[in-house]
């Protein structure tokens, strides 16, 4: 089977490794105390093995084989069910990686179903067993450790994201273009760290509202306050996180329109230059095309011309020329041509 490892407990400390569940069970009730199963992604058939022996409800252990469950607790009967969203940040590539934890916890047992690497449940036993005070409280007491520690996990993806934050600052101001697109990318794994955390909220105070019901010790009462103390931090930095996010997509916008409205205010004034330009290039063509055209004519050479041997002929046509273009340059120059 998937078991990681299989103990009992008796006053904080372990009394028994059992090879087997029914082994698990004999020693349990020969020895008392409660057992704690610590399953691996198990198959349907070793879920069903193990939910029989304990006499698990089958909704719960129809979610707990399913997986993709949101972080909740339920309680069926006298059996706790309560589905954990671990996560850790991946520095190679930024990202942050939820896996799931399941737990049912009886009067004498416990039974943890681990669906991905995080959290590192084999410490946290090693943990509770080097504290036997805390362990003899019971399995709430193996609960509050696992809650603890997937807590704990949480403050190195909360500075993961928040490194990603600052870089995503500075690529808005240096006009990286990719930067909308981390954004978005980053805002849905803030929502996703969010799905995992703020659910914790009820769930702690559902088991600390259990907790004088059910006897829970007053020392794990207070470890189970601590905990909903660095879950209410956690939100909330998961908040600001988001509101950073969005202030930086709204910068991020109004930068890219301002770059657009300079573009586009210096395309327009290339284009009045290049317009005043052809302008200039126009007048002084028909200015100059004026005196051409006369030139032309009167350089035809032909025998009937008018003019052609007259003794003013050649100043008149220096003159027309001059003044055709003189009356062109001031009527170019009066509508700011040239």
């Amino acid at each position: 089977m998937a078991v990681i490892d299989n103990a009992v407990y008796v006053d904080g400390k372990r009394v028994a490794t059992p090879e087997t569940l029914d082994l698990t069970l004999e020693a349990k009730a020969e020895l008392g105390g409660f057992a704690w199963i610590g399953l691996y992604r198990p198959s349907e058939t070793e879920l069903s093995a193990v939910a029989a022996e304990f006499g698990l409800h089958h909704l719960a252990v129809e979610d707990a084989s399913t997986g993709h469950q949101r972080a909740k607790l339920e309680r069926y009967g006298d059996t706790l069910f309560v589905v954990l969203r671990p996560a850790r940040y991946l520095d190679d590539v930024e990202e942050v990686e939820f896996g799931e934890v399941h737990i049912f916890v009886g009067p004498d047992f416990v039974v943890s179903i681990r669906h991905a690497e995080a959290p590192n449940l084999a410490a946290v036993r090693h943990r509770l067993e080097a504290a036997p005070d805390l362990l003899a409280q019971g399995p709430e007491a193996v609960l509050y450790a696992i809650l603890d520690e997937v807590v704990d996990e949480y403050t190195p993806v909360m500075a993961g994201l928040e490194n990603d934050i600052d870089e995503i600052e500075d690529q808005i101001f240096d006009g990286d273009q990719a930067v909308s697109r981390r954004i978005y990318d980053l805002s849905g794994e803030v929502i996703k760290f969010q799905r995992a955390t703020q659910p914790l909220v009820g769930m702690l105070a559902g088991l600390q509202a259990g907790s004088e019901k059910y006897g829970v010790d007053i020392e794990l009462q207070r470890h189970l306050r601590d905990v909903n103390d660095h879950v209410l931090r956690i939100i909330d930095r998961g908040d600001s996180y988001r509101q950073l996010l969005q202030s930086a997509l709204t910068v991020q916008l109004t930068l890219v329109g301002q770059r657009q409205n300079d573009e586009m205010r210096n395309l327009s004034e290339t284009n009045i230059a290049q317009s005043e330009e052809v302008k200039k290039i126009s007048s002084w063509a028909a200015i100059l095309f004026a005196p051409t055209l006369v030139g032309t004519v009167y350089g035809m050479n032909f025998d009937h011309m008018p003019e052609l041997h007259w003794t003013l002929g050649y100043p008149f046509a220096l003159l027309l020329m001059l003044a055709m273009g003189f009356g062109l340059y001031k009527v170019f120059k009066k509508r700011g041509w040239l």
